[in-house]
């Protein structure tokens, strides 16, 4: 699914009403219509009875868009509504002016529907929160800058009665937040339910403004699918905006299906991973990596680790994984003798793995690392000291299409890469992890609250699944092993194999949540129901 821009948004509208003959007038009542739709299957699933609609619209299309919504809860008798124009209703022009002004010739012949116009004072609401429901129709995509004034108390107003036990929906994101931006600009509404028009926006997907949201859905208002890949593909060459995309299961699914064995395979050809990881003290992280890329599907798994280290990560290894000793440094450390004796087998394995537990403190180390990927054959994932071992990111080292590079940073250690703070990162992943994969020629995994994957051509997936009990030790290991599992099978390009393995890893997560709870997950747990999260998007046949 794709994300849009505000300008990618208006201009999807604009196009929409040029290319198919549909107007603005039409749109916005599809808009109403949807909106209505969902918050109607939303409050079905409580107590029958009449509910309290109070709707706050402010003098822009998202307002207009309130207004039918007012008037299709009031067409269906769902309940009594009180409507707000948070402005005079003469400032207003088009659709949406005429929409609020149906809606006060309405109310005049109709007692169930209450129409004011706020300009200077906040509104008394003395109705009981039992049953109120408050919709959220102030900003939609138009705004671009912190709200204030009579609009910012009201803002204030709608989280009360949240917290008072009104239930919030807001049309097309929640008021307050700005559409292209992942901040979480104050005063916002926090909202029980989001309704977003056409596609998400940037703020519906990114956190922490996306943590508003509450649930998510989309409904589609009549702009037809060409014309939104057009619209995207136009802002991405003119202006290097857009290019970006939610996972979805289907490509999931498609990815599994292409990627499984055929009759007549054996261990050799289903995928080969060389896992390069663990230390004294971490063989932890090594075990987890080598386990869920067995788990992900690879005939072989192999774990190089240095020689002290190799009794433990023995011990803890799932009994399928083989294990090879490496020379190591005085301090137990990968060493320069590792990379000598890795030189003659390096290239019989499909795929490498590299950095869990390697720890990143010496000069050898960083060099072991450099040299591995300097020198490798094959597709590579970097992830955890393996990345602190390259911070920062050397500008002369870059990936390619026959033998790619990708690296799974969490933000600290993107902010190590490219020098900047992990503040810094926060506030514009999209933009730096495009960035670097651009320059370097890298597949960047941004990993948290929905992870980024940028590719070198700028195109941007934003992951979908994924929950906070994965906020825990290891998790970035059993990821690591998954990506590097599902690129040992070398079907289609190595983008959609990083994507199936993000996807595959979040879904695990969410399974082992439903299992077990967020708050008792640990990363063996995602390791252990990746079968599941494999059998839900695609079958047992892959």
């Amino acid at each position: 699914m794709k994300i849009l821009t505000a300008e990618l948004m208006r201009r999807a509208d604009q196009l929409t009403v040029e290319k198919t003959g549909i107007s603005y007038s039409m749109l916005m009542e599809t808009a109403g219509q949807g909106v209505f739709s969902e918050i109607e299957k939303y409050l079905t699933s409580a107590d029958g009875g009449e509910w309290n609609f109070v709707i706050f619209g402010g003098k822009g299309n998202n307002g207009g868009d309130g207004a039918v919504v007012a008037r299709r809860i009031w067409l269906h008798r769902l309940g009594k509504v009180k409507f707000y124009l948070v402005g005079r209703c003469e400032e207003m022009k088009g659709e949406a002016r005429a929409n609020v002004e149906i809606l006060r010739s309405i109310a005049s012949l109709d007692s169930s529907i209450e129409w004011n116009e706020v300009v200077t004072d906040i509104p008394d609401l003395n109705a009981s929160r039992e049953r109120l429901v408050v919709i959220d129709a102030l900003f939609g995509t138009g705004l671009r800058r912190r709200v204030e004034g009579i609009a910012a108390s009201i803002i204030k107003l709608i989280n009360q009665l949240r917290e008072e036990g009104a239930a919030v929906i807001a049309v097309d994101l929640p008021s307050g937040l700005l559409a292209d931006s992942n901040e979480a600009v104050e005063p916002h509404v926090r909202a029980d339910l989001t309704v977003a028009l056409t596609a998400p926006k940037i703020a519906n997907i990114q956190f922490p403004a996306a943590g508003a949201n509450g649930e998510l859905r989309i409904v589609r208002i009549g702009t037809p699918d060409v014309l939104l890949d057009q619209v995207v593909m136009e802002g991405w060459k003119s202006e290097g905006t857009g290019n970006i995309e939610t996972t979805e299961i289907e490509q999931i699914r498609n990815w599994l299906k292409r990627s499984q064995c055929g009759v007549t395979a054996h261990k050799g050809n289903a995928g080969r991973v060389m896992v390069l990881a663990g230390t004294i003290g971490r063989t932890g992280a090594a075990a987890l990596a080598a386990g869920a890329a067995l788990r992900s599907g690879a005939g072989l798994v192999m774990v190089g680790t240095p020689v002290s280290a190799l009794p433990l990560l023995v011990s803890q290894c799932d009994r399928e994984v083989m294990t090879l000793p490496l020379p190591e440094t005085i301090d137990w450390g990968f060493s320069a003798e590792s990379m000598k004796q890795l030189e003659s087998i390096l290239n019989g394995w499909d795929a490498l793995a590299i950095g869990p537990g390697i720890r990143s403190d010496s000069v050898e180390a960083r060099s072991f690392v450099q040299r591995v990927i300097e020198q490798r054959s094959q597709p590579v994932v970097i992830d955890a000291d393996g990345l602190n071992a390259l911070a920062p990111w050397p500008a002369e080292l870059k990936g390619s299409s026959t033998v790619p590079i990708v690296i799974t940073p969490h933000p600290g250690e993107m902010a190590r890469l490219l020098s900047l703070t992990t503040a810094e990162i926060e506030q514009n992943r999209i933009a730096v992890a495009r960035q670097l994969a651009m320059q370097q020629h890298l597949i960047v995994v941004l990993k948290g609250a929905g992870t980024i994957i940028a590719d070198p051509t700028g195109r941007v997936v934003v992951n979908g699944t994924g929950n906070e009990g994965m906020a825990t030790a290891g998790a970035g290991d059993v990821l690591t092993g998954i990506v590097a599992g599902l690129l040992a099978r070398r079907s289609g390009p190595a983008m959609e194999a990083v994507i199936a393995g993000v996807w595959l890893h979040g879904m695990a997560g969410d399974l082992a949540a439903a299992t077990i709870g967020r708050r008792a997950m640990i990363a063996s747990d995602i390791r252990d129901h990746l079968y599941r999260a494999i059998i839900y998007a695609g079958g047992t046949a892959v």
